[in-house]
């Protein structure tokens, strides 16, 4: 488990570099983008299956490019091509079989590509990563940055299932707490580290040389950039690099402060881009309720539980304390409830993601930290105790999507009920506005209308 790693990582600081104070009353996804990133692996315990097409670009329209169906067409090696059986790949998915051939393609090739967790894409890049290595060499020949000593640990995990059958092949961490002694002269392979560190061991400490490092990966660039001083100090390690060495930059949205940052660390790159998959709500009743206060609001939920069977739900606050607050009060009329937020340190907040996978807690109340990327098939319900809104305190229709997008998954119909004061119904008019859909006025004080959600279930 990635908790008990941690620990044995000698790490002090459970927060990481993702830690940051926050008070109470800020909305909890200002201070957990990296995070979002790390529970988004934790619960996808296998690969899903991406409605994205795939969109490649490359400078020289006449440069080859194929896909590839299986794994043997890449003529691995043996040992890696095991690995990869061990964990239960049995064909490449759609980001592998288009972007491991460029990856391992002789000359080598340098990459920007788009992908969503859960697509195979950390495998596509740590397979490449591992092909890349001459094991007779006994010092660092590639380099991975993650933008957390979490993250970079979750890779360095498939990176050693994928070698397992390669006792030769050297993986060493450079996160917080892992420490040389002055004059260490690294003799693993592979570094997969944080910037901070990175750049302390290979330019302060010379543990190892930058010019010697054949295959750099910059991973979760779009995290990177939000974190203090990481782009600069990716900058940095990237001038020590030469020219011939392989980039591939990976990011799951493609803002233009991504590109911006992608131009200088990739030169010409081929792109690989997800073409955005368009909003559907099709599967997913929405409707809303109109409560006066916070104990209305809880008094919906109360009255919905009391009137149709529930399976799994998770419900979406904007703050902790709001979050806090409503876990307690579950807690103490008999809901098995879990609630994940940012006073949790690292390995609790895994610990109960995990749990409520497993079904152990039946009502997961969270913060934006979960509105993208968590699939748990047993979701029946998404509740926004308050709705999403940005900085401008303007409706987060992304964010909205997003949220009510963990129900209705795998074919199922799903159902998402907005709990909203007269301060929020123009929030919710104008999300009605932005999808073209209708939400429905439900009336949880009376029995008939609450049994409306168990026929459209």
């Amino acid at each position: 488990m990635l908790a008990s790693e941690l620990k044995n990582l000698k790490v002090e600081n459970a927060g990481g570099e993702m830690h940051n104070e926050d008070a109470d009353e800020k909305p909890d996804d200002m201070i957990s983008q990296a995070e979002v990133s790390l529970l988004q692996k934790v619960i996808r315990k296998g690969l899903i299956t991406s409605k994205h097409d795939i969109e490649v670009q490359r400078k020289d329209p006449n440069s080859p490019l194929y896909s590839v169906k299986t794994f043997e067409a890449m003529k691995l090696r043996p040992e890696l091509l095991k690995g990869l059986y061990a964990m239960g790949f049995d064909a490449p998915s759609k980001i592998q079989e288009t972007a491991l051939p460029t990856l391992l393609a002789d000359p080598a090739q340098n990459m920007i590509a788009q992908s969503q967790s859960g697509t195979g894409k950390t495998a596509a890049f740590v397979l490449a990563m591992l092909s890349r290595v001459d094991l007779n060499l006994n010092h660092p020949q590639v380099l991975c940055l993650a933008p957390t000593y979490e993250l970079a640990l979750q890779i360095g995990e498939v990176a050693t299932k994928m070698a397992q059958f390669l006792p030769a092949m050297k993986i060493v961490f450079a996160v917080r707490g892992e420490d040389r002694a002055r004059g260490t002269k690294l003799t693993e392979h592979i570094i997969i580290g944080t910037p901070g560190k990175v750049l302390d061991w290979g330019v302060k400490y010379k543990f190892f040389d930058l010019s010697k490092i054949k295959v750099f990966v910059l991973d979760e660039a779009d995290v990177m950039i939000a974190t203090q001083g990481h782009q600069d100090q990716s900058f940095r390690i990237h001038k020590y690099l030469q020219p011939s060495c392989q980039v591939m930059f990976f990011s799951a949205t493609y803002e233009q402060q991504v590109m911006e940052f992608a131009e200088v660390i990739v030169p010409d790159p081929i792109i690989i881009r997800l073409k955005r998959e368009e909003e559907s709500l099709e599967n997913i009743k929405q409707y809303y309720v109109l409560c006066g206060d916070q104990e209305a609001k809880y008094n919906s939920i109360a009255n919905i539980y009391g009137g149709i069977t529930v399976g799994q739900a998770i419900i979406f606050c904007h703050t902790k304390k709001t979050a806090s607050w409503l876990a307690g009060k579950m807690t103490r009329d008999g809901h098995s409830v879990a609630l994940l937020s940012g006073e949790l340190t690292v390995e609790q907040r895994i610990a109960v993601l995990d749990r409520f996978r497993q079904g152990v807690e039946k009502v997961l109340i969270t913060t934006n930290v979960l509105s993208r990327g968590i699939d748990v098939e047993a979701v029946t319900i998404v509740v926004n105790f308050d709705l999403p809104i940005d900085l401008q305190r303007q409706a987060d229709c992304e964010t909205y999507l997003h949220r009510i997008g963990r129900t209705g998954r795998f074919g199922k119909m799903g159902l998402a009920i907005n709990l909203v004061d007269n301060r929020s119904m123009h929030i919710l008019k104008d999300i009605e506005r932005h999808f073209g859909k209708e939400i429905k006025p439900l009336d949880t004080e009376d029995p008939d209308d609450i049994g409306k959600l168990s026929q459209n279930k």
